[in-house]
């Protein structure tokens, strides 16, 4: 599958690659894309059922890493630095580790290799029965994720995939694939036996967030020999929303001139 692709800059550098998390899009980088963009190409891609990328029943990380080499192919880019954070993380690490010659170095923002309790589950559930009505307000849609997303911040986050142009209101986002696909998304990415990518990686999370532990460093270093660790004061998982100046900052220092 070939993924929507969002585009800045035009530096001869390496190209960066950034992929969002769960229920996210590709603009969801714009602030750190545009920052970033100064110095190198800068691609932003949707992830199936996600933002404007085809959607799809299958959803596990190794078709959403194909798809994710199968546009670096079509789009003549041999090799990039490549970014992930949360859902996107993992999909980064299975690229590395199934196609390192497209990974010349790996950014993972704010997540590790291995089971997530079921989180999300409640948000997809909430959103599955939203009442799509022709006249659906924001605010309506808003009051009726309450109960189950109790954040305001997240449910904004969530209702950005609502369209509410048009005769009815419907979801840009594969929900209901999103919403099957979910025990996947939680779950570890699958990796080759003996896989490790040799590579440059830079695991970088949030000061306030409870993602990455130092019990998952020593998975990390099994997997990826030369990673090192970073934080982003002040943020927590959402790193490069909620202090884009640090992230931009951190993976600006790591990435080549």
């Amino acid at each position: 599958m070939q993924l929507r692709a969002v585009q800045m800059g035009e530096g001869g550098g390496t190209p960066l690659v950034l992929l969002h998390g769960l229920f996210g899009q590709a603009q969801n980088f714009a602030q750190v894309q545009k920052a970033l963009a100064a110095t190198r190409r800068v691609i932003a891609l949707d992830l199936r059922n996600h933002g404007g990328s085809p959607h799809d029943a299958a959803m596990d990380y190794p078709a959403m890493a194909e798809d994710v080499e199968e546009t670096l192919e079509a789009m003549d880019v041999a090799g990039a630095a490549v970014l992930g954070h949360s859902m996107g993380g993992k999909v980064a690490m299975r690229l590395a580790l199934t196609a390192p010659r497209r990974v010349e170095r790996l950014i993972v923002a704010d997540i590790a290799p291995v089971d997530y309790p079921p989180a999300f589950r409640p948000y997809a559930q909430a959103m599955l029965a939203l009442p799509l009505r022709p006249g659906l307000s924001r605010r309506e849609a808003d009051a009726a994720l309450a109960d189950a997303v109790p954040d305001g911040g997240v449910r904004g986050f969530l209702l950005q995939n609502l369209r509410l142009d048009g005769e009815a209101p419907g979801w840009k986002i594969g929900l209901r694939e999103i919403a099957d696909a979910l025990p996947s998304i939680e779950a570890a990415p699958p990796l080759p036996e003996g896989a490790q990518y040799e590579g440059p990686v830079l695991v970088l999370s949030g000061e306030k967030s409870n993602y990455v532990g130092p019990e998952h460093r020593p998975l990390f270093r099994t997997l990826f020999p030369a990673a090192r660790f970073g934080s982003v004061k002040g943020a927590g998982h959402w790193v490069h929303a909620e202090r884009p100046e640090g992230f931009v900052a951190a993976v600006a220092a790591f990435l080549p001139a």
